[in-house]
């Protein structure tokens, strides 16, 4: 299929012209492909993480280490999505330039679709449809105490909101025809 740009063309759901390398708080969502609960289930208002979950998991605690500017603050890991806060702060060594929060993300995203792929081939990890996540991000930044103090209490509490979660597959039922 040849590229036709009144066809082929993604709007961006950035702020326009904000730079995303520059220090700040950030919220973001990354979610699973088709909503697909991959990584886990919610038990009791508990997020209970299967063995791919955990592997998240590490992957998002090594932002850390591979991006020195990176700080993560609250964050949860849910069956198909990530809520999460973090910060950039600004401060890059002399010999490197500042990541944007897209190049973190991607980075993050194509890690660990490269090791769900290994768990899908060596370990029977479910398959996943297509790519592991939805081709973009969400993502807010904070700009106020009170905002980011709202944020984290969000994220603690989506374990015990999962039932009406519009990320929950299950929250939705199928459409009915129309009569």
């Amino acid at each position: 299929m040849r590229y036709d740009p009144d066809k082929h063309h993604r709007r961006s759901i950035r702020l326009k012209g904000y730079d995303y390398s520059q220090a700040g708080a950030y919220f973001v969502t990354v979610c699973v492909q088709q909503r697909e609960c991959l990584f886990g289930e919610v038990e009791s208002e508990v997020v209970r993480l299967s063995d791919s979950g955990t592997m998240v998991e590490g992957w998002w605690e090594e932002l850390e280490k591979k991006f020195s500017t990176v700080v993560l603050d609250e964050w949860i890991l849910m069956p198909n999505h990530l809520h999460s806060i973090l910060f950039l702060n600004g401060r890059a060594t002399p010999s490197t330039t500042l990541p944007s929060l897209g190049e973190v993300m991607g980075w993050f995203k194509t890690m660990t679709t490269n090791e769900y792929i290994r768990g899908v081939r060596n370990l029977g990890w479910r398959c996943f449809p297509g790519k592991l996540w939805q081709r973009d991000f969400f993502d807010h930044v904070i700009r106020t105490s009170e905002e980011l103090e709202r944020i984290r209490e969000y994220i603690r509490q989506n374990p015990s909101r999962w039932h009406e979660d519009p990320e929950n597959p299950n929250v939705h039922p199928p459409a009915r025809a129309a009569t």
